[in-house]
């Protein structure tokens, strides 16, 4: 063999070498996750059974080995510290010290009114906003809507935020705003044929929402290109669908009605431009409640003064009855039921705040484990985390109660607080978030306490974020990924309407 022959053949042979060892490649599943969550890390084009070094943001975080065919594929889980953002995976190849990264998106979500479909208001997922840091909080941008947004609260799904504004429309904003503008007009909007003051859930894609112009809307989430976008289908109700906010829950949307019923369509429509629900259940009077669920249970409160619970799954026929039911003192208006460690827990106009067995007592109609004392009406629906469940109620009071009682049928709060300034109605319903417990009043702002009080009886807000020119903060805050999300109004602007964002200032 001719030494030119040889050369050529190790020419060969390096170039191939290189090539394979530049192969690899690595990929994540999802590409977008929380804080916490587990996501799928996959390579392809390593030496067969070599040892891969994992790493996330240059930090070791596991070791995988790969197979005859040079692949791999191995769960891992995000920092609970790491912070929102662009986050890369790495993977190091032991035997070339080749190394490949993909790309991964720390991002939560906030997919329905108080988070999750047993309406705790919990997001375990917040660790940018806490009590050393929240008096940093600023008014970050606002989006412009064309008229108050009443009771309506924020969904922040894959970077967009919506909500329902009285003007009858839903709006879509980019979750991140505009900037360097400060006032951020809608990515698109969904019109329907009088007001909303339900909050949008998102499930699959799809946006929920229901109006009081007797329908429940699904919207594409991700927009129609336009700026102005119809429904998918619409499902009919027999009355207004006023505060209620609807439920996704395994493939079925909930939502209550004026016209006294709970109701149950596919989440997938039915085919139509209008759709009919799978079943639909009666109580004795308005629901403005947005169901919740847990165990196979959605629970809805009525103006009746009952805590209805029915089979989720529906009962076969077109109309059903409920398991049970549970009496409250007075009228259940717009106080949602909220699930936890098997209690559920709703406030009434009495003032009380109840909390019954999830499971029933036996009978047909239950008496609470115990109530909760606060002032005149509670329209505020209670929020739970870390064994404290928290309800605002019409005095302007802010309660915090043992979620597990106090061992007698009547119990008095741990602590509880009070806006400084101007006093009035908390209707808002509390969001929990790394520590923190955020809750609207209807003195123009969003109140941020420590979530575990002061120490003391009766506890000031740590801060409290602001809106320009408007009393009414009656929609809920959704806090995920370092931000604050509230609707209400500018009085001083047109149109008025507004989404109010707040993050940590620089």
């Amino acid at each position: 063999m001719s030494l030119r022959r040889v050369y050529l053949l190790l020419f060969l042979t390096c170039s191939c070498a290189a090539s394979l060892a530049f192969a690899a490649s690595v990929s994540v599943s999802p590409t977008a996750a929380a804080p916490g969550a587990s996501i799928t890390v996959s390579g392809s084009g390593f030496a067969p059974d070599e040892t891969v070094n994992l790493m996330f943001e240059h930090s070791p975080i596991a070791q995988a080995a790969a197979d005859e065919r040079g692949q791999f594929a191995i769960p891992i889980s995000l920092p609970d510290s790491v912070e929102p953002g662009a986050r890369t995976v790495q993977a190091r190849a032991t035997a070339t010290d080749t190394t490949v990264t993909a790309a991964v998106t720390v991002v939560a979500n906030w997919r329905q009114f108080k988070n999750s479909p047993n309406r705790t208001g919990f997001n375990p997922s917040e660790n940018t906003i806490n009590r050393t840091n929240a008096t940093s909080l600023a008014l970050s941008w606002q989006g412009v809507m064309g008229d108050l947004v009443d009771s309506s609260s924020p969904a922040v799904v894959n970077s967009i935020v919506y909500v329902g504004s009285f003007d009858g429309k839903l709006y879509a904003f980019d979750a991140n705003g505009c900037a360097p503008a400060t006032e951020c007009q809608p990515l698109w909007s969904g019109a329907t044929q009088n007001d909303i003051t339900s909050s949008p859930a998102v499930a699959n894609g799809i946006l929920y929402i229901g109006s009081a112009d007797h329908r429940l809307y699904a919207f594409r989430a991700k927009g129609c290109g336009k700026s102005s976008c119809a429904p998918l289908w619409v499902g009919n109700t027999g009355g207004a669908i006023i505060d209620s906010s609807p439920l996704v829950v395994n493939g079925v949307v909930y939502v209550g009605s004026f016209d006294k019923k709970l109701y149950a369509f596919s989440a997938s429509g039915c085919g139509a431009r209008s759709c009919s629900p799978l079943w639909t259940a009666s109580t004795g009077a308005r629901i403005t409640s947005s169901p919740a669920f847990a165990n196979g249970v959605v629970y809805v409160g009525s103006e009746d003064g009952k805590l209805y619970a029915f089979t989720a799954a529906g009962c076969g026929t077109s109309t059903c009855s409920p398991l049970w039911t549970a009496r409250a003192g007075s009228s259940i208006s717009q106080s949602s039921p909220a699930i936890a460690n098997g209690i559920v827990y709703i406030g009434s106009f009495d003032g009380d705040l109840y909390a019954f067995s999830a499971s029933g007592c036996g009978a047909a109609t239950c008496a609470p484990l115990w109530t909760g004392t606060t002032g005149p009406f509670i329209s505020s629906s209670p929020s739970v985390a870390n064994g404290i469940v928290y309800v605002g109620d019409g005095d302007a009071a802010f309660y915090a109660f043992r979620a597990s009682g106090c061992g007698t049928t009547t119990c008095a709060p741990l602590w509880k607080g009070g806006a400084v300034g101007p006093q009035a109605a908390i209707i808002s319903s509390p969001a929990i978030a790394n520590g923190l417990v955020y809750v609207g009043e209807n003195n123009g702002m969003v109140m941020v306490f420590d979530a575990h009080g002061c120490g003391t009886s009766f506890c000031l807000p740590i801060t409290q974020l602001l809106t320009n020119n408007e009393p009414i903060v009656s929609s809920s805050p959704a806090v995920v990924n370092g931000s604050v999300y509230f609707g209400s109004a500018d009085q001083n602007q047109v149109p008025i309407g507004r989404l109010y964002v707040y993050k940590l200032s620089n």
